[in-house]
C-alpha cells in the first residue's frame, strides 16, 4: 500500500537515493554517460538539504511511502517568469526504478494535481526530455499534451538535449488519471 505525504527532513537520503537511481535508469542513453555516472547520492543529498532549509521555499516535495520507506519523490510549485496566473508546474518525478509500474507516479501526481487545485490552479505545467519515451507516455496517459515549446538542457561535454513542455487542465472531468 502506498501512501503519499509530504515529504520531511529525515526522507532526504532516501529521497536522493530514488532521484539519482532515477535518473540512472530513466536517461541511460540521453544524457551523456559521463554525467550520469558522476552523480552520487551524497552530493544529491547535500545539495537537496541546502534546498530544503531555505526559508522561504516556494515550492513543495511529496513522497509516496510504502513498508520500506520512500519509493517516489515529486515536487511541485508555481513557475514563475512568464506562465500565466493559475499554472503550477511538476518540477520533477521520480520512482524507484524496481517499481516501475506499480501506481507510485500515479499516485504522486494525483495528489501534486489536487494541492494545486488547492492554491487555485487551473493547469500544470511540466518538462520532459525528448526521447524519454516512458515518461512521455505515462504523462499522455495523465492527460498532459505538447504545447509545442521546447528549452535546451546542455551538459558540460557539449551535449544539448531538447525538452518539451507539456501542459494539462486541472478542471476537465476526471482529474485523476484515466481508467486502463
Amino acid at each position: 500500500m502506498i501512501r503519499v505525504r509530504d515529504m520531511e527532513t529525515v526522507d532526504i537520503d532516501a529521497v536522493s537515493a530514488i532521484r539519482v537511481r532515477g535518473w540512472q535508469a530513466a536517461y541511460a542513453g540521453l544524457v551523456p554517460r559521463t554525467h550520469l555516472d558522476a552523480m552520487t547520492v551524497e552530493d544529491d543529498a547535500a545539495r537537496r538539504r541546502a534546498w530544503f532549509s531555505r526559508p522561504g521555499r516556494t515550492t513543495r516535495d511529496l513522497v509516496a511511502v510504502g513498508d520500506r520507506g520512500p519509493v517516489g519523490w515529486l515536487c511541485h510549485g508555481r513557475p514563475g517568469g512568464e506562465e500565466p496566473a493559475g499554472t503550477g508546474e511538476v518540477y520533477a518525478l521520480y520512482a524507484d526504478p524496481d517499481l516501475i509500474g506499480t501506481g507510485i507516479g500515479r499516485a504522486l501526481l494525483d495528489e501534486a494535481h489536487t494541492r494545486m487545485r488547492e492554491q487555485w490552479c487551473t493547469t500544470s505545467a511540466l518538462w520532459v526530455l525528448d526521447g524519454n519515451e516512458r515518461a512521455l507516455r505515462f504523462y499522455e496517459r495523465a492527460g498532459y499534451r505538447p504545447d509545442g515549446r521546447t528549452r535546451d538542457d546542455p551538459y558540460d561535454d557539449g551535449t544539448v538535449l531538447t525538452e518539451l513542455r507539456y501542459r494539462r487542465d486541472l478542471q476537465a472531468r476526471g482529474s485523476r488519471f484515466p481508467a486502463g
